[in-house]
């Protein structure tokens, strides 16, 4: 029996250096050999061919886990300190057209309506305004009486005013003749003392009257003769001129009674309606130039270093499903001080101002429209 434990002993020992013992295999008990033949009791222990089948244990499958977590460990410090994109939002824009009024009045026509393109020319505006085209024609006629005025300062005068004024130098002179004869008989007689000397002074004065008639006489002769001075026809020509200027005032005023497109766009607002009351400098409607379409970033200036007029990038439409268009830059300004981007510490940091940058679609795109949204990853955009 002691040697049957000693040989179950080293059998233990025996397996323990295969290292394939446990607890459940070190509390088997050990076969026993008897020299007779074999028997129910020689049969193998069903726990000790299950302790024997157990598997070793593998180092494989804990490095592989560790080779996995550092790599995944590395690619998420990788991808924190790796700079991330600016996604950079921007809205199509278009020159606006703003129309206004320059004459008072009620509106009477508007053939358009928001959204329609117009042309060149095309009437926008019908503007009533009666006291204006009264004025019009105060003005013609003013300018009519300026004419008569003009024609007949450039006729000079006429030959029956000649005539009267040659009959009336004539008898002037006629008149000093007679007085003259009459002063030198009055002073011969005075001098003889036969006539006294009142008589004398009372001639002297008619002559003298008779002189001042006969040159006034002659120089209305010379006036009638000569016709208007180079001075009175200049001023009936100014009056002329001063006439047909207040025509073309009051004509272009007139005229700005029907409000026209100035350019070739689509109708985009609408301010007044039919019967408003409209007054010079108030906008009627706003004009969309379809053919001036771009792109405006509102951008802070450390995003625009290095960016410069001819640059370009690419952005998407997403109304446009998403479509992919290269842009170039065209203008670059700052905006105003409410614009600028503020600082929220007082120290450490400062102040940014923001650039509005405007680009310019490289290809055609008139699908284009006012308003719609464009977005680009500013980084790998400008790359």
């Amino acid at each position: 029996m002691a040697g049957n434990i000693d040989k179950g002993v080293g059998e233990d020992q025996t397996a323990n250096r295969h290292g394939a013992p446990d607890a459940e295999a070190r509390s088997l008990p050990a076969p026993e050999h008897r020299s007779r033949g074999p028997s129910p009791q020689d049969a193998p222990d069903p726990r000790w061919e299950k302790a024997k089948a157990t598997p070793r244990p593998r180092v494989a499958p804990a490095i592989l886990t560790a080779i996995i977590v550092g790599a995944v460990f590395g690619l998420s410090v990788w991808y924190l300190v790796q700079p991330q994109p600016l996604l950079v939002q921007g809205e199509a824009d278009a020159t606006r057209v703003d129309i206004a009024a320059r004459v008072d009045g009620r509106v009477g026509n508007r053939p358009v309506e928001r959204g329609d393109k117009v042309a060149p020319g095309a009437v926008l505006y019908e503007i009533a305004n009666p006291q204006l085209l009264t004025s019009l024609r105060q003005a013609e006629a003013a300018k009519a009486v300026a004419d008569a005025e003009l024609a007949n300062t450039e006729a000079g005068t006429r030959e029956e005013v000649i005539a009267q004024r040659k009959a009336a130098a004539a008898s002037a002179a006629a008149n000093l003749t007679l007085a003259n004869q009459t002063y030198e008989r009055t002073k011969t007689l005075v001098a003889e003392g036969h006539a006294p000397q009142q008589r004398l002074d009372e001639v002297t004065d008619q002559l003298q009257v008779a002189e001042r008639s006969s040159e006034q006489a002659k120089f209305a002769y010379e006036e009638a003769v000569n016709g208007p001075t180079k001075e009175e026809r200049a001023i009936a020509r100014t009056t002329v001129a001063k006439a047909q200027a207040d025509i073309d005032t009051i004509t272009a005023q007139v005229d700005e009674l029907v409000v026209r497109a100035p350019i070739a766009a689509q109708v985009y607002q609408i301010a007044a309606e039919l019967g408003d009351y409209v007054s010079p400098g108030v906008p009627l409607l706003s004009l969309v130039d379809l053919n001036d379409v771009y792109l405006r970033f509102n951008l802070r200036e450390d995003l625009v270093k290095g960016l410069k007029v001819g640059d370009r990038f690419q952005v998407r439409v997403p109304a446009l499903g998403n479509r992919l268009i290269t842009v170039a830059v065209k203008f670059i300004a700052p905006m105003g001080e409410y614009a600028g981007w503020r600082a929220t510490r007082a120290t450490g940091d400062f102040d940014l101002r923001t650039f509005e940058v405007r680009a310019y679609p490289v290809e055609p795109l008139p699908e284009l429209r006012r308003g719609m949204s464009v977005y680009t990853d500013w980084p790998r955009a400008r790359q």
